[in-house]
Order: C-alpha cells, then structure tokens, then sequence
C-alpha cells in the first residue's frame, strides 16, 4: 500500500487484501493511522502464508524507496 498523504510505503501480507485496506483506512491499525488514505499499488498471491512472509521479509529489507517503486511498476 502506499498513502495519498505522504507517498510512504506499508508492506504486509494478507489474506483479503480489499479488507486489510479498509482496515487501515479507518484508523485500525496504529502504525498507518498518519498515512491515511492508503491505496493498493502492488498485490502478488503466494501458494502459501509461508511463502508470502518470506517475500515480505525480503521487501522489508530494502530499504530504497526507488527500488520497491521498481518493483511495483515492473509488475504491473
């Protein structure tokens, strides 16, 4: 997700991905209550819950903000 209010990235996993925006969107969660609103730029499904935490981990690691735009834009 990226926020409309300040351009900052959230990576996370979820299994509904519309209902974990929303989420965020209303101010559940804590950590993304400043970015409001958020919109989906990138979703990619997984065979597993494992499998997603892994390529979580891996993007979290990045720390390149032009990188994971690199990501994102390539994939679409």
């Amino acid at each position: 997700m990226q926020s409309k209010h300040n351009g900052k990235y959230y990576i996370g996993q979820s299994n509904n991905p519309l209902k974990r925006l929303s989420q965020h969107n209303s101010g559940y969660s804590i950590s993304t209550k400043t970015g409001i609103p958020w919109e989906l730029v990138f979703i990619k499904e997984f065979p597993s819950r494992s499998d997603a935490m892994i390529y979580e981990k891996k993007l979290k690691s990045y720390k390149s903000h032009d990188y994971l735009e690199k990501i994102i834009y390539s994939n679409q």
